[in-house]
């Protein structure tokens, strides 16, 4: 095992607090490493119960969990090289900054000189050094945040732990947080293995995203992969951006399917070869939000096979660089348009109008 290699791997990991119900089940994956990991997922799904069993904080049921090339199961955080990064931060009230940065290693015996010299080096790479003399509380969210990375890398680990870190910031200062934390990763060259609940924050940070629902992993690979290719309708809705619409299939054709609701018919999906669907299946599909366009009821059809479908404007909202338009389409199902502010503003829409939502068959994909 060459020294601080930070790959990681889970076998069968599950974790049970009562005998019989496990909120880690079953769960199998592999880290690279040096690779920035976002476990996502709701409350409740076990992403939080996985870091604690990585950091050494639990014990598996069952389960493997290797560092390395080593089980490190049974064995204390210390002895697995691994750092957590709390939500809360944990800062000590009474220290100054470099203080609190330095204080494990002062814990190890280090003398004053030398976890000093250590200390200057990390804050110079989070940009503290401005502030290493003032106490926690002189210190805005955003520079805590960075004081508790630099107390969780200054001990070299091999794997850093982060529980929800950007969860109490406000939104801007979220994303530039986002891009300091990616920064930081690269800088480091560690693993981190990062738990959220919030999708747009494991799409922007993660090399690999993993989406849990009840203590199983449901789909996991890069970010893109994740957002624009989702394995089942759980996924989909989840991490939002895309319409998920139900059916019956009616007819196979070489390259797309064609399926009927009990309000409509004639919807269009691309064929997928790892997808075996015959007539009479019931599928889901999803269709990307910012792959549907929007037409007035009296341009006529789109042809080549095209789903258009009659929809209602429900409610708008601006978003800047789009605009969300929220249809009726599909009825008591939400269903929405992306639709660029440049092509929106050329003909608005208003509230009320009857348009065609259209998407070609290509632009949907049938869900697992």
């Amino acid at each position: 095992m060459r020294p601080g290699r930070g790959d990681i791997e889970l076998a069968g990991l599950c974790k049970s607090y009562d005998g019989v119900t496990n909120v880690v089940d079953g769960v199998n994956l592999k880290i690279p490493d040096g690779a920035y990991c976002c476990f996502l997922g709701p409350s409740g799904c076990g992403k939080t119960t996985i870091l604690r069993m990585i950091a050494g904080h639990e014990d598996p049921t069952v389960g493997e969990i290797v560092i390395g090339g080593e089980n490190v199961v049974g064995l204390a955080p210390v002895e697995r090289r691994t750092a957590m990064m709390f939500q809360s931060y944990a800062l000590f009230p009474h220290l100054t900054v470099r203080d609190n940065i330095a204080f494990a290693l002062r814990v190890r015996g280090q003398s004053r000189l030398e976890r000093y010299r250590a200390v200057d080096l990390m804050m110079e790479k989070v940009r503290l050094t401005e502030l290493a003399d003032r106490l926690p509380a002189n210190l805005s969210g955003g520079q805590q945040q960075r004081v508790a990375l630099a107390r969780a890398a200054i001990t070299e680990p091999r794997v850093l732990l982060l529980d929800e870190p950007l969860s109490a910031l406000d939104e801007q200062l979220r994303v530039r947080m986002r891009q300091e934390l990616r920064r930081m990763q690269r800088e480091l060259g560690i693993t981190f293995v990062h738990v959220t609940h919030t999708q747009l924050e494991a799409i922007a940070l993660a090399d690999i995203v993993v989406v849990m629902e009840k203590g199983k992993i449901k789909q996991s690979g890069p970010a893109r992969d994740v957002y624009a290719y989702p394995c089942d309708r759980y996924v989909a809705e989840f991490l939002g951006g895309q319409n998920v619409l139900s059916g019956k299939v009616e007819k196979v054709g070489s390259d797309h399917l064609v399926i009927s609701q009990p309000h409509r018919a004639g919807i269009h999906v691309g064929v997928h070869p790892d997808r075996r669907v015959g007539i009479g299946d019931r599928i889901d599909l999803a269709v990307r939000r910012d792959d549907i366009e929007l037409m007035r009821a009296t341009s006529g059809e789109p042809g080549g096979g095209a789903t258009a479908l009659p929809s209602r404007v429900l409610a708008i909202e601006y978003q800047g660089s789009f605009v969300k338009v929220m249809l009726d389409t599909i009825p008591d199902e939400e269903f929405i348009a992306y639709v660029p502010e440049r092509t929106f503003f050329q003909d608005p829409f208003n509230v009320g109008d009857v348009l065609l939502a259209t998407w070609s068959a290509g632009r949907a994909r049938v869900l697992a």
